[in-house]
């Protein structure tokens, strides 16, 4: 079969069954794919991570993140939190901020509410769009993954942020049926997330995808939500990376004793996401979720491993630290690529049609800042659109 280019759905399903002995092959024409446009270098974003509240209408049953008003755990960052975490990542050569929270807290608890309202906030995404700018004012490029956002959220979060994210998990309607992973998690319903994407590409906003596998769906649905993704990037073009994240177990979870995808599941998952998707979306995997493997994950055809942060932990995956740069840059050069940084936004998406006006000083000054700090060569903005 025909693997140099962005494969059809029949030949996606047809993967779905490739014997142990074929994956070598499989990684081979993912990782030559990935090559082609992508070169030698894989990348990183070096980022400070603020869970700005971990509070949560939903109940996923993997999920150790969540908390409601007066458990153990709840925490809402403070204004002065958010401003002291942006100075450690300025001191620390990160370049991006990382603004992360459960979906719509507010809609659900009064407490956390009446929080915001003391603050001198209207919303979350008020308190989101004031971080924003904070980040920008320690030289932090900022990406936020807040859940489900309305479209009018999302055009007010666009002036401040370089990109926005949301997890598509998974397409699956039978995830969220009675029993299963998204049955109490309503924002998890792909209709609402597919939809939210969607009003991102059409407000020209570049975003962040990606799926959650091991949590009971099978490979063909894995497939399924590859090709949502990609069905959308064709209409609007504005999926710069997606994410391939694999669960791990977490005590105290309704999930805790579930068995996690193997190494050789999550690189078969990798491959056959390069190979569905269009050359010019990323396909990344997290280090401190596959600490053993990072190196079949350069062979499945990865080109990028997220963010990582120098000076804050993964707080959705507390247990799992971020791998030490000097090891993965040493883990790359033993596979023959060179590790670099980036920024949170792709080069093609630095025009006016896809960046606020008011960033275009901020990307370009951290592109250059990027320079300075790593030696990596600066990133142009491009033309104004037409």
């Amino acid at each position: 079969m025909d693997l140099s280019s962005p494969i059809s759905k029949e030949t996606a399903y047809d993967l779905t069954g490739v014997k142990e002995k074929h994956l070598v092959e499989l990684f081979t024409a993912a990782a030559k794919r990935r090559t082609a446009y992508w070169g030698k270098t894989l990348t990183f974003s070096p980022k400070v991570f603020l869970p700005v509240t971990n509070l949560c209408r939903n109940f996923c049953d993997y999920c150790s993140f969540r908390r409601s008003p007066g458990q153990v755990g709840e925490w809402t960052m403070t204004p002065s939190e958010i401003t002291a975490a942006l100075q450690q990542g300025q001191e620390n050569n990160c370049i991006e901020a990382l603004l992360c929270l459960g979906d719509t807290p507010e809609t659900t608890f009064k407490s956390y509410a009446k929080l915001l309202h003391n603050w001198g906030f209207e919303s979350t995404v008020d308190y989101l769009y004031w971080s924003a700018k904070e980040a920008l004012a320690h030289n932090l490029l900022p990406h936020t993954n807040a859940g489900i956002l309305k479209k009018d959220d999302m055009v007010k979060l666009r002036e401040v942020n370089v990109s926005l994210g949301l997890m598509l998990e998974n397409v699956s309607l039978r995830l969220c049926s009675k029993g299963m992973p998204h049955y109490r998690a309503k924002d998890k319903h792909p209709d609402r997330r597919l939809h939210m994407t969607q009003q991102a590409g059409e407000l020209r906003i570049p975003f962040t995808s990606g799926l959650l596998i091991g949590i009971g769906e099978t490979r063909q649905e894995r497939i399924d939500t590859l090709l949502a993704i990609r069905d959308l990037h064709r209409a609007y073009g504005h999926i710069q990376e997606v994410i391939v994240q694999n669960f791990r177990a977490k005590e105290t979870t309704p999930m805790s004793e579930y068995p996690e995808p193997n190494a050789q599941d999550i690189a078969w998952t990798v491959a056959v996401a390069r190979l569905i998707l269009e050359d010019e979306i990323s396909v990344q995997a997290p280090p401190n979720l596959n600490p053993s493997t990072i190196q079949t994950l350069i062979a499945a055809g990865i080109n990028d491993f997220g963010g990582i942060s120098p000076v804050t932990p993964d707080y959705i995956n507390h247990t799992h630290p971020w791998p030490m740069i000097d090891h993965l840059r040493n883990l790359c050069q033993e596979m023959g690529f060179s590790l670099k940084p980036r920024l949170p936004i792709y080069e093609r998406y630095m025009t006016s049609t896809w960046l606020d006006a008011s960033l275009h000083e901020h990307v370009q000054k951290q592109s250059y800042r990027l320079q300075t700090l790593f030696d990596v060569p600066p990133q142009k903005m491009g033309r104004p659109a037409a």
